[in-house]
């Protein structure tokens, strides 16, 4: 029998043919990265190969790197193994990869999502015979409303904030999450007032914004910030003593997290809005149905619950222990 396409090793998921790591979480010579969130591309590695959207990011966190940039689908030989890069809908320039050698093919999902949120390229299924996904959701009650409805609801939030003179904070992982409330809250019709951003949310924004996304003007949050605008922080800023300068102040949390009521009370989370870069239950199976796939690997997530549902569903699936799901100052 040959040996596996891809393997799994205390560095990453590795291609033995090809002699190359998909998002590594240790050194190794060569990584294909799906995406610039800190738990999949990590510092340390000899060289790097991700999606020409994805590497501004990439080079904005990781400093001074040797890293090459791919168009979408375009296929590239690596010692004899071809691999492509396709769109997962997680945040801008994030990436399946698929791997193919001798007829046989498997993708590697990253982290996706099945809705298009206007800003990310949209999620595409990829044929293979083998699926790595990821189950961050993946239990029956993560189920997420459509966006434009959770955009309208914060919209509204705002709106009633400025009318009571307060500033509208909402908590939101800096690269990803931040710049679709920004898209999305825009794409409603004119604002209640402006909007606000730590340096980590203005940074981002300002590299995504000059690759040509299309976010709405920002600044940054000063302490006198005008209280009709929505300032946009890290997550960690919330409740913090910077935004105590800020004066009045309603804030709010952005995460999947906040479809459940247990685990928002076991996290100590207050007023939020459930909104996720990730794939709900019904985008869980929906993506892994359209891949065709026979065989199925599931990382970080609800991964036990979740394998038995696919065993259960009659795929041949398994668990891969990996170094993911810690994005570094959120949740998703």
């Amino acid at each position: 029998m040959a040996p596996p396409l891809l393997t799994f090793t205390d560095r990453g998921i590795y291609c033995p043919e090809g002699d190359f790591h998909i998002d590594p979480w240790r050194p190794v010579d060569r990584a294909l990265v799906t995406h610039g969130h800190s738990d999949h591309a990590r510092p340390g590695m000899g060289a790097y190969l991700a999606t020409e959207a994805a590497l501004p990011v990439i080079r904005h966190r990781l400093g001074r790197i040797q890293a090459e940039g791919i168009a979408w689908g375009e296929g590239r030989r690596i010692n004899g193994v071809t691999v492509s890069f396709h769109p997962a809908g997680h945040v801008p320039g994030s990436a399946q990869i698929r791997v193919e050698h001798r007829g046989e093919v498997w993708v590697v999902s990253g982290d996706f999502k099945t809705e298009s949120d206007g800003l990310a390229e949209p999620w595409e299924p990829v044929a293979c015979h083998t699926f790595i996904s990821e189950c961050t959701f993946g239990l029956p009650v993560f189920r997420w409303e459509p966006q434009a409805d959770s955009m309208a609801r914060i919209a509204r939030w705002w709106q009633a904030n400025a009318a009571e003179g307060r500033l509208s904070v909402l908590g939101a992982y800096s690269f990803g999450k931040a710049q679709r409330l920004m898209a999305g809250l825009a794409a409603l019709g004119p604002l209640p007032g402006p909007i606000l951003t730590y340096p980590a949310v203005e940074e981002i924004t300002a590299i995504l914004r000059a690759q040509g996304y299309d976010l709405p003007p920002t600044a940054r949050l000063t302490p006198d910030a005008p209280r009709t605008a929505l300032a946009i922080v890290p997550p960690a800023a919330l409740g913090s003593a910077a935004l105590d300068r800020a004066g009045d102040t309603e804030q709010a949390f952005v995460s999947g997290w906040m479809a459940v009521r247990g685990i928002r009370r076991r996290r100590g989370l207050g007023l939020g809005f459930t909104l996720s870069d990730h794939a709900d239950w019904p985008g869980l199976n929906a993506a892994i149905r359209a891949t065709g796939a026979s065989r199925v690997f599931v990382t970080h997530g609800y991964t036990a619950p979740f394998r038995r549902w696919l065993e259960e569903q009659g795929y041949d699936a398994g668990i891969v222990a990996t170094g993911y799901g810690t994005e570094g100052e959120d949740d998703p």
